[in-house]
């Protein structure tokens, strides 16, 4: 037999017996390293650990106005035209009585809607401003997440057709659910940072920290094992023979890295059996 047949041999042989002991094991014992070799080294390290809420949205301005009339009159002369810049208090447009009608923000006039020498019935909108420079997102926030946020809190925030995160601020919460399917939620207006590239309904989505960990001691998830009551623990290297077997506590996890709160402490070594020998001696450790 050459030595090509005795490996396929072999490696059979190891996959049927690692098929016995699955099937005799309980599911939640079974772990599958990725790797090759037998073991290979990890140590322990500090580290910060956060998890996240996402929540999707989309940009905004921070500021938008209609200009209404607030009775009948009217327009002899309109001082503004669409794409104008205008400052708060500047003149937009003067009735026949004399009156001047000024902007109530500062921002850029989106939409004149009225023509000179206009009859204006009262309630008529005349004119959008919108501020282009300073833009928000607002988000929905479940019911059961809404507990996590505040005003003022920091977050980041994803401009999906930018690629880019922005840093935003929480400026305002809901103070009344909305009811949608079924679902409660509260939007959450979240300011954020000058951006040349930003335009209005964008889509976004905002990273905010759900827990979080400082300076505590990590490990990779894939050298946690865990035995037959599903208690987690590690393989500590030994002088002599195999590695031992220590339990250890965790904390919260963000999918790659654990937090370890006891049993191993920073600058302590774990074993990570790696391979299909690897995997055969970890499974023989339950």
């Amino acid at each position: 037999m050459n030595a090509k047949s005795k490996r396929k041999k072999r490696k059979w042989l190891l996959w049927s017996i690692i098929g016995i002991l699955v099937i005799a094991m309980p599911a939640t014992a079974i772990f599958m390293p990725k790797g090759t070799g037998a073991f290979q080294e990890e140590v322990a390290e500090t580290g910060d650990i956060r998890t996240f809420y996402n929540f999707p949205g989309t940009v905004d301005a921070k500021n938008r106005e209609s200009v209404i009339s607030e009775k009948p009159m009217q327009v002899c002369d309109i001082k503004v035209q669409q794409g104008d810049q205008v400052k708060s208090g500047d003149v937009l447009m003067v009735t026949m009585a004399g009156e001047e009608i000024k902007a109530p923000i500062e921002g850029e006039v989106s939409q004149v809607l009225i023509k000179k020498n206009m009859q204006v019935p009262a309630g008529t909108e005349m004119m959008k401003i919108v501020d282009y420079v300073n833009f928000e997102t607002n988000v929905k926030v479940d019911e059961f997440s809404f507990k996590f946020l505040k005003t003022d809190q920091k977050v980041d925030v994803t401009i999906n057709a930018l690629g880019k995160e922005l840093a935003g601020t929480i400026s305002d919460i809901s103070k009344e659910a909305i009811s949608e399917n079924g679902v409660s939620y509260f939007i959450v207006a979240i300011d954020l940072a000058k951006d040349e590239g930003l335009r209005i309904g964008m889509s976004t989505e905002a990273k905010i920290v759900k827990e979080e960990a400082i300076a505590v001691t990590t490990l990779p998830m894939e050298v946690i094992l865990f035995d037959n009551d599903n208690e987690p623990y590690v393989l500590l290297p030994a002088e002599e023979g195999e590695p031992v077997k220590q339990a250890i506590t965790t904390g919260i996890n963000d999918g790659m890295i654990v937090e370890v709160t006891s049993g191993v402490s920073a600058g302590d070594s774990v074993m990570h059996s790696t391979g299909e020998e690897g995997l055969l001696e970890q499974l023989f450790w339950r």
